[in-house]
Order: structure tokens, then C-alpha cells, then sequence
């Protein structure tokens, strides 16, 4: 039998412990890392690993930002986010970054086995809701040409997309996973590299280009 090795990743001892104990219960499927931080997992999460059950939200940091870095790292990684909630937004971009599906933190023992393997074996785990928004999305991105604003960064351009589509900085933070604080930083950013003196110019400019 081919053993599946897990990192768990998650900033409450109590959730990471409990999952990591009833991993340990499975047939062939091996813990083999832990951690409780995004600056954790960058260090603990090797080649070696199969699977990461990553919390989308950790102490430090977003869990969708560290997987977008480990399946950069490592493409052949399978991650499985874990959520309290099946927030569309927070799902979504999780598979935008890379991962592979959701598992809600009230998910039963044999719905935690059946997730890990299904995502060990390359499928994609995801409700149908969830899986329709996503697709939607993962087709708007593709269609973020680099030749559309190639001064910015991907993620810029995203945000970008979002600022004129008309979203507050509240709602893209939500969108996208990430701090109110990222978000303005890189809507500071963007009017830099554009060379516009606001948001409205901004918006009006991305329009113009097709965003939105």
C-alpha cells in the first residue's frame, strides 16, 4: 500500500493535535509533519510531502497566501483547506492559489479520510455552489492577460480587476482572503505603477483596458 504523508497545519493545538491523532488511526496514511503558522509550514513542508490540511486562517498570516508559496515550491502538492465555515469567497481562492478543496472543521472522521484520500489521487474536492463561483473566477483570471497593465504583478492585477468591478477594500480583503491592510497597500501600489493620482483614475483607466 502506498502511504499518503500529511502535514497538518493549523494555529489551535487543540484541532491540529485532535487531527493529527485520528490520521494516525488510518491505513496508510502518515503524519509526517505539523505546524502551526504560515513561517511554520514553510519550513516544516518538504517535498516529501503529499498532503496539507492547511487552517485558511493562521496567526501569522493567510492560509491561502502560504499555500499559494508551498504549491509554487512544490507543484506536485495536494493541499485541502480547512475552514469553519463554507465561506464561498475564502474557498474560492483557495483553489485560485493552488489547493485542491475544502473540508469544513465539523467534517466527521470518515468525511476527513475520504477528502484526504480523494485529494491525495488528484481529484478536487469542492460543493457544487462553491465549485460553480470558483470556475467562474479561475476563467475571470485567466482572462487577466500580462499584457493587460504589465507593469503590475498578477495579484495587483487582480485586486485591480476587483477595485473596477466597484468592490470596497472590505469586500476584495473577503474576496482574495487577505488583510485590509494588504489590499491598500497594493491599491497604493497600483496607482504608483499606473501613475494615476486616485482610485478613480484608477478605475477609469482598468475599464478602458477591459477590467472589471
Amino acid at each position: 500500500m502506498t502511504v499518503i504523508r500529511v502535514a497538518v497545519v493549523d494555529d489551535h493545538p487543540v484541532f491540529r493535535l485532535g487531527m493529527v491523532a485520528l490520521l494516525s488511526t488510518l491505513d496508510g496514511i502518515e503524519v509526517v509533519a505539523e505546524a502551526s503558522s504560515a513561517a511554520e509550514a514553510a519550513a516544516a513542508v518538504t517535498a516529501d510531502v503529499d498532503v496539507v490540511l492547511m487552517d485558511i486562517e493562521l496567526g501569522d498570516g493567510s492560509g491561502v497566501e502560504a499555500t499559494r508559496a508551498l504549491v509554487a515550491r512544490f507543484p506536485a502538492l495536494r493541499v485541502l483547506m480547512v475552514t469553519m465555515h463554507e465561506d464561498d469567497d475564502a474557498v474560492v481562492a483557495s483553489v485560485r492559489a493552488g489547493a485542491r478543496g475544502y473540508l469544513v472543521k465539523g467534517a466527521g472522521p470518515d468525511e476527513v479520510e475520504r477528502a484526504l484520500r480523494a485529494v491525495a489521487h488528484g481529484e478536487l474536492i469542492l460543493g457544487a455552489a462553491v465549485a460553480e463561483r470558483a470556475m467562474g473566477f479561475m476563467a475571470a483570471s485567466r482572462g487577466l492577460a500580462p499584457d493587460v497593465f504589465p507593469e503590475l504583478t498578477e495579484r495587483e492585477r487582480e485586486v485591480l480587476d476587483l477595485v473596477a468591478a466597484g468592490l470596497d477594500t472590505a469586500t476584495i480583503s473577503r474576496r482574495l482572503v487577505l488583510s485590509p491592510k494588504t489590499v491598500r497597500n497594493h491599491t497604493s501600489n497600483i496607482l504608483t505603477k499606473l501613475g494615476v493620482p486616485d482610485r478613480s483614475a484608477a478605475i477609469v483607466r482598468a475599464r478602458e483596458a477591459g477590467l472589471g
